[in-house]
């Protein structure tokens, strides 16, 4: 977590919750609650079916939803975006919020796929927004969550990373540019 895109990198897999308001709470979606009878792999897939469902319809708070407040979150693959980031906050003020200000639009999962083996849940998902440029934004995801008590407390997350990487360096332009005097 020493390097800066370290940090941008796991923005962009996280944008989406922050481009509108992020204080839903696990009550906006299936939680562990309205699933006690299941089988543990059946609720967790639940739970994040819910969460995606809501986020595809314009929802959020799909990372308060989603992960633990102590969630370790690595971007896999090498490169500077690649790292593990530790806990949610870390999270959301260090890598989150440099994305969503390059986004005109929410980032919004246009399809998924959900898989659930035993406490981990798998989200094969793509994902498109609007940049503040007018330019368009896709990419496509993989999350493998480490599920307890209903919430993800670890989560390995793959991606196109040089894709992330060009909107964070074209967004960063346009911030100097603006900064210029």
């Amino acid at each position: 977590m020493t390097r800066p895109s370290t940090l941008a990198a796991a923005a962009l897999l996280v944008a989406a919750a922050f481009a509108g308001n992020a204080g839903a709470t696990s009550k906006d979606a299936a939680s562990t609650d309205t699933c006690a009878e299941q089988p543990v792999p059946a609720c967790n897939k639940r739970i994040v079916e819910a969460a995606f469902a809501q986020w595809q319809n314009g929802g959020s708070g799909i990372f308060e939803t989603l992960l633990s407040p102590e969630v370790v979150w690595t971007i896999e693959g090498s490169g500077p975006s690649a790292g593990t980031l530790r806990g949610r906050e870390v999270l959301v003020e260090a890598a989150v919020r440099p994305l969503s200000e390059r986004l005109a639009s929410p980032l919004r999962p246009v399809q998924q796929r959900i898989w659930a083996d035993g406490e981990h849940v798998i989200v094969q998902w793509e994902g498109v927004a609007t940049l503040r440029d007018g330019g368009s934004y896709r990419n496509r995801y993989a999350w493998i969550m480490r599920m307890a008590d209903g919430k993800a407390v670890e989560v390995n997350a793959f991606l196109d990373l040089p894709a992330y990487d060009a909107v964070l360096q074209r967004g960063h332009r346009q911030l100097q540019r603006r900064a210029s005097p």
